[in-house]
């Protein structure tokens, strides 16, 4: 299964905003540190609608994020309830991970 972290990625230093960015299957990640407020509006005047077309799974640990649609606007606050849940799954994904190797190495 391929996987991921942002320790194993290169850092690309913009000032405002931190990046760790690779390829994983079909996906790009993307591990983000907004240092200051930043309005990625101008950044976005090229594309269709101006706005990015790509769908955004992910997490807000700190601070909010704002996200403007056509229609709306939505905004997600980092807070401790999230931190948690991160460690949750990175804990399922683990013994999910573990049983799977189990059985892997016993059906071998």
């Amino acid at each position: 299964m391929p996987k991921i972290s942002k320790e194993s990625l290169e850092a690309q230093d913009f000032g405002a905003l931190g990046v760790h960015e690779g390829e994983v299957a079909d996906y790009t990640v993307n591990f983000l540190s907004v240092r200051e407020t930043q309005d990625l509006t101008p950044m976005l005047a090229g594309l269709p609608d101006g706005r990015c077309q790509c769908p955004h799974w992910g997490y807000v640990v700190k601070g909010r994020q704002t996200w403007r649609f056509a229609d709306r606007e939505e905004t997600a606050p980092g807070s401790e309830e999230t931190r948690k849940r991160i460690t949750v799954l990175a804990a399922e994904m683990k013994a999910t991970s573990e049983a799977i190797t189990r059985y892997m190495e016993a059906s071998s």
